[in-house]
């Protein structure tokens, strides 16, 4: 079952965002290696990243490990309180990683320029369903309103209306928690 899902999301991931500018085939992990925040998110099933939600979560650091896998820090409400989540994203295609978090995830980084911003579009499986997030990254707590409108152009063109995506940077992201003011 698992490898049917795998299949099925590398093949929608494959076939999203042709003619884009998407970083693929020359994904560098060495590059985007280091401190990231989250600054939007949106998911065809809102409430997965609604106050609650467990997609709600917010980037602290990416690094490459062995076995050309990913590791991500990330930081999450719990009980009132940030809690720390660290998870190894394998990589099972190029520039394509899986990783189990409330379910199966397939992602890739959709476009990115390492020193700036990064646009991730996951595919999550689940006995419930599936459903899709894509998230905006920046290397600083913001980014400018070019990027913001680069990442609302990604979501539409992956079905996900305006309604469905949420501005991280009015949040409270754990700043603190990560030894930030």
């Amino acid at each position: 079952m698992k490898l049917q899902l795998l299949c099925l999301g590398l093949i929608l991931l494959c076939t999203q965002g042709e003619g884009d500018e998407v970083v693929r085939g020359n994904f560098d992990a060495e590059k985007i290696s280091g401190n990231w925040y989250t600054v939007k998110e949106a998911s065809n099933k809102r409430e997965t990243i609604e106050k609650g939600g467990s997609m709600r979560v917010f980037v602290e650091s990416i690094e490459p490990v062995e076995d050309s896998a990913l590791s991500f820090k990330f930081w999450a409400h719990e009980n009132g309180e940030c809690k720390q989540i660290s998870l190894i994203c394998n990589r099972v295609a190029e520039g394509v990683y899986a990783v189990e978090y409330d379910g199966y995830n397939v992602f890739r980084v959709a476009e990115t320029d390492y020193k700036n911003y990064a646009i991730f579009q996951l595919r999550n499986f689940k006995a419930e369903g599936s459903f899709q997030l894509l998230e905006l990254y920046g290397r600083e707590p913001d980014v400018s309103g070019e990027i913001k409108t680069r990442f609302e152009d990604f979501c539409h063109k992956n079905g996900i209306g305006e309604g469905n995506i949420i501005d991280m940077t009015t949040v409270d992201r754990c700043l603190q928690a990560r030894g930030e003011k």
